[in-house]
């Protein structure tokens, strides 16, 4: 079926180059590539559902109050002393 489109000039030009690398007709490469574009656009209506992430599990202290978010070395220090009033070594 004959059509007749108006296309900007660069693009005409990029399409004919590719087709010459290609070595197809312009008219085929356009074929192909218009079928591909609406390939992409009309998805089957069937789609995997996405996966929900689950939260992160969170820490809360009975009393409510927030916890201090300490570093590294403030918790291995805080460890380390409770293993020493516990009498335990570390």
């Amino acid at each position: 079926m004959r059509m007749t489109l108006d296309l900007p000039r660069e693009l005409l030009e990029r399409a004919k180059a590719q087709a010459e690398h290609d070595g197809t007709p312009l008219q085929d490469l356009l074929a192909r590539v218009l079928d591909q574009g609406l390939s992409r656009l009309i998805k089957p209506q069937v789609q995997q559902p996405l996966r929900r992430r689950s939260e992160l599990p969170v820490a809360r202290p009975s009393t409510g109050r927030p916890l201090p978010a300490l570093t590294n070395a403030e918790l291995h220090r805080l460890l380390d002393e409770e293993d020493l009033l516990s009498g335990r070594q570390s």
